[in-house]
């Protein structure tokens, strides 16, 4: 008779943990914007092998962009105009990368990442699932013309994997998705690295001490306790620019500017119930009979309800603020149009044996098994090795199954292949981004679906045990 599967009910990944509102957020955002993200995938595929519509398709991303004031364009590269694909790629995408340094922030500070005992087997999973992919593609693409793209596949979709699990309902355990989550956040710091590493040109110094003074000047701001967005934003803004002209990827900017945005609120909440009281007691109970026949307050009601409504506004730090007025921008508008303007691929006049030779294979490879062997390996290693708990009412076919979807590399995948590969150097170069764009897909979807299927028969047919927590 076989043996059921050992589930660890406690002696977790986070003892008892009680899911902070902000992560049970992220995972909703995150795995809506997947379906989005999916779908801008297939229509851009579709539009792209359409004969007719194809090249307006393609001609329409080489449109420039312009926001010009005299002989000044902000949206400008070594003095030469940006078309709509690298305003894309440059400029919207260095908000999607502001949106991730907020969120490693708040991670750092209150998430997944602020307790060294909760963050550690995601951690070192996500080592795993950086160093074994880069290994694989490297081994696969010594001495030819791609091997500069080996850190293609060593990211994780965090919206594409969260999105699978959505379709899984509450079958998953709360734990696996902030494992999950937690990996992918790390990723994203293994990929901002490797960007400002081995993706800058050449640099111009003087540009990049003047964007180093617009981040101390930001530094200052939180330090006074300067809460205006506006003022991080529109100095970030001359740090991008800055950056985007620097030789240093501009996506960088984004992140420097996010860990420059204060975590502190105004009001501590202590403060901010002080205030609420003091507001709320001007409205005595004889007004209840009053205030609900009438549809217009006087003057003082109003200022009294400004009060609460200045205060609510103060005791959300502009860190919170701005990640969560942007997520949604992020999620259903930048990454959705990244996707569109970089997944289609002319297929047509591509042999089917490409996908299994040369750049393809080796990113396919490198996402569907040098991420499984590099996440579960790494973190058997941790839990084995007594220096991480499992996450909580999980099992290793569960864990075996989540590092499978760890391969869903996509969008940061996407974005390094086209820093690798410049379709605007030569035909070859175009090419060699072409099949990259062709590997990352068909290695995604490859992971996506096996991880699904092996999730479906892996986990309780009922709702997990910590599935009242997303709630």
């Amino acid at each position: 008779m076989e043996e059921s599967p050992e589930v660890r009910p406690s002696g977790n990944f986070d003892e008892n943990h009680s899911v902070f509102f902000s992560a049970r957020q992220a995972i909703r955002r995150h795995a809506t914007g997947g379906n989005i993200l999916i779908a801008a995938t297939v229509l851009a595929l579709i539009v792209a092998n359409i004969p007719g519509i194809n090249d307006l398709y393609f001609d329409f991303w080489t449109q420039e962009v312009r926001l010009q004031i005299g002989d000044f364009n902000l949206f400008s590269h070594d003095g030469h105009a940006m078309d709509l694909l690298a305003f894309i790629n440059d400029a919207l995408m260095a908000v999607f990368f502001f949106t991730i340094g907020l969120e490693i922030k708040r991670e750092v500070l209150v998430g997944e990442l602020s307790s060294f005992k909760q963050a550690l087997l995601p951690i070192v999973g996500a080592v795993g699932g950086m160093a074994v992919p880069v290994l694989v593609f490297y081994l696969l693409s010594r001495g030819t013309d791609y091997a500069n793209g080996a850190a293609i596949p060593m990211a994780t979709d965090i919206a594409f994997s969260l999105g699978v699990l959505a379709m899984l309902g509450k079958r998953v355990p709360v734990s696996l998705k902030i494992f999950l989550t937690t990996l992918a956040v790390v990723d994203d710091i293994g990929g901002i690295i490797v960007i400002a590493a081995f993706y800058s040109g050449h640099i111009e110094t003087m540009l990049l001490i003047y964007a180093a003074a617009g981040l101390a000047v930001l530094l200052l701001g939180s330090a006074m306790h300067i809460k205006s967005k506006v003022f991080y934003l529109t100095i970030g803004g001359v740090v991008w620019f800055l950056f985007l002209n620097s030789g240093v990827h501009s996506t960088i900017a984004g992140v420097l500017v996010a860990f420059c945005v204060p975590a502190t609120p105004v009001f501590a909440p202590k403060k901010y119930i002080q205030a609420i009281r003091r507001s709320i007691s001007h409205f005595r109970g004889e007004d209840d009979e009053l205030l609900d026949r009438r549809t217009i307050l006087n003057r003082e009601q109003l200022n009294w309800l400004k009060q609460v409504e200045s205060a609510s506004d103060k005791v959300i730090s502009p860190l919170q603020d701005l990640e969560d007025s942007l997520h949604p921008v992020v999620n259903f508008f930048i990454v959705p149009l990244f996707a569109f303007a970089n997944a289609g691929i002319f297929l047509l006049n591509m042999n089917p044996a490409d996908i299994f030779e040369g750049i393809s294979l080796a990113i396919i490879l490198g996402l569907l098994v040098g991420k499984f062997v590099g996440i579960f390996s790494f973190s058997w290693l941790a839990v084995k090795l007594g220096l991480a708990p499992m996450p909580a009412h999980s099992n290793w076919k569960m864990m075996a199954s989540v590092s499978m979807l760890g391969g869903i590399g996509f969008t940061v995948s996407l974005f390094i292949a086209t820093l690798s590969f410049s379709a605007s150097a030569s035909p070859a170069m175009a090419a060699l981004l072409d099949h990259a764009k062709l590997g990352i897909v068909v290695g995604s979807l490859l992971s996506g679906i096996i991880a699904y299927i092996w999730l479906h028969f892996t986990l309780p047919k009922g709702e997990a045990p910590d599935a009242a927590d997303e709630d």
